[in-house]
């Protein structure tokens, strides 16, 4: 499993490392480690049960070790434990040193061409809005939005077989790996010359990915001392677009092993 990949590479990283401080909204989660490092992630409402005092386990988190909460990004049925466990494999990457791959003329150091299909898993609207014109078709897939009836431009989740292996660049969200479906979409993927998991859940763990298809990751950072405002625009329902000034990009192109 990729997931347990990510844990592994994380694991330097989490050493002596202890949970300061948790956040929970309704549409992310946030963590802070003991050395200042900040993970976000998404929350996965679909998921969540229902009734009162069902989460306990968050009050109790502060002072735990990161490496053990890290743990609960795999296997876990609880989806908001998979998201905390994110937020912490998150927030630890930011011990690595990563070079941007991104330059002026190539986001996310991608060379589209005009002639270019395009998949997108999990719409990201200001992306779309700047690949679109750069290439020949652009395809959509989003759960959420297509589970509200409202597709608009995007595609129906049954058309993603059909479409995926037809095209060359691939963006795919990654709350893939908070839902488990990472795996078998690369799979479908099979024509891609590019596959890029993109947004906040992304873990930025280039060595878990070495022997995958996917060939940049773009991701988030976020500022330590921003905390603060990070953790009261979420506890008041913000959504990642309420952290913009909070937030470094990061683009990453993974070195892949030799055959």
């Amino acid at each position: 499993m990729i997931v347990r990949k990510i844990i592994n590479a994380a694991m330097p990283y989490l050493k002596e490392r202890t949970i300061a401080d948790v956040v929970v909204g309704i549409s992310l989660v946030a963590v802070r480690l003991d050395n200042g490092a900040v993970g976000v992630t998404y929350v996965l409402r679909e998921e969540l049960g229902q009734g009162c005092s069902i989460f306990p386990y968050v009050g109790q988190l502060v002072g735990q070790r990161a490496a053990t909460v890290a743990q609960w990004t795999a296997g876990e049925e609880d989806s908001l434990k998979r998201s905390l466990g994110l937020a912490v494999l998150l927030g630890a990457s930011m011990g690595q040193s990563l070079e941007d791959s991104e330059t002026a003329g190539q986001p996310f150091g991608v060379d589209f061409q005009a002639g270019d299909l395009v998949g997108m898993v999990g719409y990201i609207r200001p992306v779309e809005k700047m690949i679109r014109p750069r290439v020949r078709d652009f395809f959509i897939f989003d759960q959420g939005i297509e589970l509200r009836g409202d597709l608009g431009e995007v595609r129906p989740m049954e058309e993603q077989a059909t479409l995926l292996p037809q095209c060359d660049v691939v963006f795919l969200s990654g709350t893939t790996v908070l839902n488990g479906t990472l795996e078998s979409l690369l799979e479908m993927c099979s024509g891609a010359r590019e596959i890029i998991l993109i947004g906040a859940s992304t873990p930025m763990y280039p060595e878990a990915f070495k022997d995958t298809r996917v060939t940049v990751l773009a991701g988030s950072w976020w500022k330590p001392d921003r905390w603060e405002g990070i953790a009261r625009k979420i506890s008041r329902a913000g959504g990642i677009a309420h952290l913009r000034d909070d937030v470094i990009k990061k683009s990453l192109r993974i070195a892949k092993k030799a055959p």
